[in-house]
């Protein structure tokens, strides 16, 4: 089964971190072959832990979801959709973190569900979301 759900950074920080039951739930009760991350993710996980070298139990669980869910590289179709996407949303008047339309785009140019709590996202034309919080 390829991965239909890719997993925006705030939704694994809420794992991590364990600041939510439901997200927690949604993570446990998904098929793990379902669920990825982008690179793009991956990077801000790691940025995360780096910027916290003596946070060990932060550094230990990210690196043990990453060892776990899958890490999609960022390529040539995603980025031909970012363009797309950053030009419309420019237009819109309503840009987003480069970050953000980075993951955005990944999520469309590889059909998949971007699970999210931000709200943002909710702008981006033809992205499919869903909020893991919400319970």
């Amino acid at each position: 089964m390829p991965p239909v759900y890719l997993l925006d950074t705030n939704v694994v920080s809420y794992f991590v971190r364990g600041t939510s039951a439901a997200v927690r739930n949604h993570l446990l009760q998904t098929p793990i072959e379902s669920m990825a991350v982008s690179a793009v993710t991956e990077a801000e996980l790691l940025f995360w832990i780096a910027r916290r070298p003596g946070d060990a139990r932060t550094r230990v669980s990210v690196q043990d979801f990453l060892g776990r869910v899958p890490s999609l590289a960022w390529d040539t179709r995603a980025a031909r959709v970012y363009a797309a996407v950053r030009e419309e949303q420019r237009r819109k008047g309503r840009p987003l973190a480069t970050e953000d339309l980075m993951i955005a785009a990944h999520a469309l140019s590889l059909g998949m569900t971007l699970v999210t709590n931000d709200s943002a996202f909710s702008f981006v034309e033809g992205l499919k979301t869903e909020d893991w919080t919400a319970g």
